[in-house]
């Protein structure tokens, strides 16, 4: 099938069958294209935490709403933004830019400062949430390869951020979280979604050709 079909197939799962584990290596490959997605600038302010301790995603549930997907889920993958694009953090970039892409130390010193001065006139709030905007592209390409690989997902916000932050010790690594996404197999039984047809906006609805 073809990405679009897949995308067709796939839907925000809300009860798993939690006696599927998925295997690591296609829950890797979910990460690794997360990993590979776009960020502004190529900051990549994104940093992701692979839950599949069970009882630590038990104890996450009272913390998102109660939802099932999170203890039922086989894994739970949690996106992270960085709290502030730091002098340190944006040298750190640059460095391994120039390193990767072999070039001149100091060759990006330029477009560097820019950035510096740009995001240095931002409160530390704006500052986040442009970190955490990068996160949702890096949330979106592991929705798509999830369908890819036939595994189902349910991108979720509905949980409380601080709280997750202080469980997980995001906070000491100045980041903060931004959303969450599930990954199993669907529980046909149980999930009252999984029979219903998919609904979206037809494309006149949504499109404007200009």
């Amino acid at each position: 099938m073809n990405l679009l079909e897949n995308l067709k197939w796939r839907y925000a799962t809300k009860r798993y069958n939690n006696q599927v584990k998925l295997a690591d290596e296609k829950v890797m490959q979910i990460v690794e294209a997360a990993r590979l997605a776009p960020t502004s600038s190529g900051l990549q302010p994104v940093e992701m935490i692979l839950i599949k301790n069970q009882e630590l995603k038990e104890k996450l549930v009272p913390i998102a709403m109660n939802q099932p997907q999170v203890k039922e889920c086989s894994h739970l993958l949690v996106f992270a933004a960085w709290d502030s694009y730091t002098d340190q953090r944006m040298d750190n970039v640059f460095k391994n830019m120039e390193l990767v892409r072999e070039m001149k130390s100091g060759e990006m010193n330029q477009y560097r400062d820019g950035l510096k001065a740009h995001f240095g006139s931002l409160t530390k709030q704006q500052q986040f949430e442009h970190a955490a905007r990068q996160a949702y592209i890096a949330l979106g390409i592991a929705i798509a390869a999830a369908a890819e690989l036939k595994i189902d997902s349910s991108p979720m916000e509905g949980f409380f951020n601080d709280q997750l932050d202080e469980i997980l010790g995001l906070d000491k690594r100045g980041l903060k979280s931004v959303t969450i996404l599930a990954l199993g197999e669907r529980d046909h039984q149980n999930d009252w979604l999984a029979p219903m047809k998919k609904v979206r906006f037809d494309l006149e609805s949504v499109l404007t050709i200009i």
